[in-house]
């Protein structure tokens, strides 16, 4: 994982993948998404709506998975995986059942990253 994005409230995170996925992180450590404030969920769900647009636009994948869960780690935060069908897991979620090798030959996810900050910073 490395660091994309950061202000007072949020960050948003890389995750090594053989597709684009990004995480969205509170500063603060809430639980449940219902103890965050509402600007925060604003916030939140402003730059979830940015990103799967970027991914879709960006990379034209089959769907855009969006994900929250944190069993393992307790903190309010989200995934946004772009998918394809030939990727290793496709129809299963990232942590399903491997169902192929993939070799995908995908845009350049650091171009990615660089266009979708400019948009967030807008």
């Amino acid at each position: 994982m490395s660091l994309l994005y950061e202000n007072e409230t949020i960050r948003i995170e890389t995750e090594k993948s053989e597709i684009p996925w990004l995480k969205i992180f509170t500063k603060d450590p809430y639980r449940e998404m219902s103890e965050v404030p509402a600007e925060i969920k604003f916030e939140i769900y402003t730059l979830l709506d940015i990103i799967e647009k970027e991914m879709i636009t960006y990379y034209q994948p089959e769907k855009i998975n969006i994900a929250s869960f944190g069993n393992y780690l307790p903190h309010v935060h989200w995934h946004i995986m772009a998918r394809f069908k030939e990727d290793s897991f496709f129809p299963e979620p990232m942590w399903g059942t491997k169902q192929r090798e993939s070799a995908l030959d995908l845009p350049s996810f650091e171009s990615f990253c660089q266009t979708l900050l400019k948009k967030i910073e807008e």
